[in-house]
């Protein structure tokens, strides 16, 4: 091999070097560094959202673990397919706080702590409180409409049993606050440590929640790209003002 052929693998290599390593770098200023600062000039009162979350998963994590609690936990945030919709949705935001019995609580909390701090600490409280709900929410419609069409279709119905399994919980809303982070602050690395984790997921075990978490990421995707976009009607309204 010539020395000039050397001469320019190296120059890619180096290139391709160069381009990632300073994607990392703006990465990681965007999702930490960014954040901490805020921290820092705001103070603990910047993740109040966070706190409150992580306090009212162990709290009803910890209701749970006594049988007449986990009746109370279940009429309060529990919500399955086959509810009548309006009791559902009334039980939606409740069962952001409602961990899955049969999945690490501590670790759970952890991923809720940080998921909801970065989103406060970048979004704010109200933005972040919507992401969470949105995503949500968009799971648990959806699998109404899968359960509606039945077995078959491609592989997008449901069997109606699939009505009488809990919802996600909080763990929708950690994956979608996650992905709006990505997709907002341009995150790559992020983005296919969340959404790729969920495509897994979805192939490795193939039940509710793994499509529940796919539902989560596309909501998320979709709010994403239309942040900070002005539509129309908005600018029109904003002219007349």
């Amino acid at each position: 091999m010539s020395e000039k052929s050397v001469g320019e693998r190296r120059s890619r290599v180096s290139g391709v070097a160069w381009f990632v390593g300073r994607a990392l770098r703006d990465e990681w200023h965007a999702i930490v560094t960014d954040p901490v600062r805020q921290l820092v000039r705001r103070g603990p009162s910047a993740l109040t959202l966070a706190c409150v979350a992580a306090f009212g998963v162990i709290f009803f994590h910890s209701l749970a673990q006594h049988p007449t609690g986990a009746v109370v936990v279940r009429r309060l945030g529990g919500v399955t397919a086959d509810l009548p919709l309006w009791l559902a949705l009334l039980r939606s935001p409740v069962s952001l706080y409602v961990p899955a019995l049969d999945l690490p609580v501590w670790a759970g909390i952890t991923q809720l702590f940080l998921a909801f701090a970065l989103a406060e600490l970048t979004l704010g409280r109200f933005r972040t409180l919507v992401v969470a709900y949105v995503t949500t929410l968009a799971g648990t419609l959806t699998v109404r409409v899968m359960i509606a069409l039945g077995p078959g279709w491609w592989g997008l119905g449901l069997p109606p049993e699939a009505g009488q399994v809990l919802d996600t919980g909080p763990s929708a809303a950690v994956v979608g606050l996650f992905t709006y982070l990505s997709v907002v602050r341009r995150a790559p690395v992020v983005f296919v440590l969340t959404g790729g984790s969920m495509v897994w997921e979805s192939i490795a075990v193939p039940n509710l929640a793994g499509r529940e978490h796919l539902i989560a990421v596309a909501a998320a995707i979709v709010l994403g790209l239309l942040h900070g976009r002005e539509f129309p009607v908005a600018a029109g309204n904003a002219a007349v003002r």
